[in-house]
């Protein structure tokens, strides 16, 4: 191992430890298939997926449940140095987390619910910070067409840490009409895939900008190549792609699949059950704040592709005489997008031609 070098696993987050754990839960959640009691049908092939998919009647519903992580703690050191309290990026984000994960199955969100655990009501307290917060949270739900429904607010002394705050929420989505299911069994040999470029790291892997903000003397307020502080370029809000995914479905776009690209990477292009390897001919320029991050973490390609987005956080998998037409509604919605490589026969795995980097199935064991 090379001398100062943080590795995710290092700050606390071991895939390997926790994809087992959420295997066994898949497992025994199954134990709970409940088959047209009620009017209510799971669509089983939804397990494993983003998002979780029902029918009742003639209706599909989906429905996530989601965490921001720690990018409130990254807000909070900010703050010290800045004066803002950054917390209109954080409510965004929480919402962002949760919407976008729900929308890969071609819901339309409809309702989002909150959860904030704090450790005492002083948390509360700080007029400017919830007002920037709720602000955040209130437009991102707007950005998503939902509507904020509720939630929790649980003290929990002991668990949660004095003056954070942990959250969460979950958000319930209609597929509609039910043709509109995005399942990864509409995946075919050809099919190109359409990588969307992100705001930056976004919700994912925030451990490890920690760890190096920790070691920078610094701090957060160190600045990047482009003058912009490192702190600021981590609080970068999240694209939501609530709205894109319905502009596309409307206009007859034939999306066979949507990955999420948060934890795990590039890694998580291969999410899909079927036997395919997934070849990435390009990815979108590097942006300063993945090379400042990789460079002082003392990571390898491999090692920090498998770990953040590195620039590109959604993958739309179309037939290639759809991409021209799906590039036009991206753009449309502000988005830059990337024709970024295809599907293949094969074992199942990611390859990523321009790194030299090959992920096989075994580092993505999800299902």
């Amino acid at each position: 191992m090379k001398k100062n070098k943080i590795s995710y696993a290092q700050v606390g987050d071991d895939y390997y430890t926790k994809d087992p754990i959420k295997k066994m839960a898949q497992l025994y959640a199954r134990q709970t298939q409940i088959k047209e009691k009620a009017g209510f049908s799971e669509i089983t092939a939804t397990r494993g997926e983003s998002a979780f998919v029902w029918q009742q009647g003639q209706t599909l519903f989906a429905s996530v449940v989601e965490g921001l992580g720690t990018k409130n703690l990254v807000a909070d050191d900010m703050r010290k140095i800045t004066g803002k309290t950054y917390y209109d990026v954080i409510g965004h984000d929480t919402v962002a987390t949760i919407i976008n994960d729900l929308v890969t199955v071609g819901a339309k969100p409809r309702v989002v619910h909150a959860y904030w655990a704090i450790e005492d009501n002083n948390w509360l307290q700080d007029k400017e910070r919830m007002q920037d917060f709720v602000n955040g949270w209130r437009d991102a739900c707007k950005l998503s067409m939902a509507t904020w429904g509720g939630g929790e607010t649980p003290t929990l002394k002991g668990i949660v840490e004095k003056d954070t705050v942990d959250l969460g929420g979950s958000a319930i989505g209609i597929i509609n009409p039910s043709s509109r299911l995005i399942l990864d069994k509409n995946l075919k040999a050809g099919d190109r895939i359409l990588l969307l470029k992100s705001n930056g790291i976004n919700c994912n892997g925030l451990s490890l900008a920690r760890a190096v903000a920790q070691k920078l003397p610094k701090g957060y307020a160190t600045k990047l190549p482009n003058g912009q502080m490192y702190g600021e370029a981590i609080l970068t809000k999240t694209n939501i792609y609530a709205k894109l995914v319905q502009d596309l479905l409307d206009a007859k776009i034939n999306i066979h699949y949507i990955s999420n690209i948060t934890g795990h990477g590039l890694r998580k292009i291969m999410r899909a059950r079927g036997n395919f390897t997934y070849v990435i001919e390009k990815v979108f320029e590097l942006q300063e704040i993945f090379e400042f991050i990789q460079k002082q973490a003392g990571l390898s390609d491999y090692e920090i592709y498998e770990t953040l987005n590195m620039g590109q956080d959604y993958a739309i998998f179309l037939p290639k005489k759809d991409i021209k037409k799906a590039q036009g509604i991206i753009k449309k919605n502000g988005f830059e997008s990337l024709d970024a490589g295809y599907l293949e026969n094969g074992p199942r795995q990611v390859v990523i031609k321009s790194k030299k980097i090959k992920f096989s199935s075994k580092t993505l064991d999800l299902r």
